[in-house]
């Protein structure tokens, strides 16, 4: 069984679990990204919730495994080799896991490179100005009397969106039939979008049918819903 116990992050976040993949996440976009993949992979792991309100993503145990203080991030404790692997970046993990198991990303290489080129479309494009967007429309940016950089991101956001609805005109999935981690990636950001940040007035969400009709077939799958709540709330 790996020694987890070299990495100080267990020492805040102690495994119950050792011999487990270890995610350290939050219910954001990027967060349930990993949940949702280890959800639809049938990775056995155990999870700790990294609390943005006690800025636990700032902590030195938290630092020690994501200098970028970001989540999610993971200790894989049979990695490559059978040795422990820390790693961060929701996109990184994506990929690493895909690998792992030989799930939810193509075999044939073309399609494997046109599957991660949307993932990197997701993390390029999708998810930063989405979160702008966020932040402009919902949190302190609210406020601010200039709206000019709101409505830049309202524009962008809805370019995006176009781009994406029409790719996903006569498909099931971005990949076509397959469902892959481009749709991992990408569909928790929009629903998020619409949901938590309350845009979907804002950037005309009805005019992207393709796009909504994808959303649906997302959260409808019961892996992506487990994973959408993942980690749960602190009890009260």
């Amino acid at each position: 069984m790996a020694d987890l116990n070299n990495f100080p992050i267990t020492r805040k976040w102690p495994a119950q679990h050792p011999e487990r993949l270890q995610l350290y996440s939050l219910p954001t976009p990027n967060g349930v990204k990993a949940a949702i993949m280890l959800e639809e992979t049938g990775l056995p792991y155990e999870v700790h919730r990294v609390d943005f309100g006690k800025n636990d993503q700032l902590s030195p145990e938290f630092l020690s495994l994501n200098p970028n203080n970001k989540i999610p991030a993971i200790i894989d404790p049979d990695g490559p080799g059978g040795k422990p692997l820390p790693l961060w970046e929701s996109g990184a993990i994506l990929l690493y896991l895909a690998e792992k198991t030989g799930k939810l990303l193509p075999a044939d290489p073309a399609l494997r490179y046109q599957a991660i080129q949307w993932l990197m479309f997701q993390m390029g494009g999708l998810g930063p100005m989405f979160g702008q967007l966020g932040f402009f429309h919902k949190f302190a940016g609210k406020d601010y009397e200039d709206k000019r950089p709101r409505d830049r991101y309202v524009a962008e956001s809805k370019r995006l969106l176009g781009v994406l609805d029409r790719h996903l005109e006569g498909r099931s999935w971005i990949m076509g039939e397959e469902y892959t981690i481009a749709d991992i990636a990408t569909f928790p950001w929009v629903n998020n979008l619409v949901g938590f940040y309350g845009a979907g007035e804002l950037v005309g969400y009805q005019d992207f049918a393709n796009v909504a009709r994808v959303v649906q077939a997302f959260v409808a799958r019961p892996a992506v819903a487990r994973g959408l709540a993942i980690p749960p709330a602190p009890s009260a």
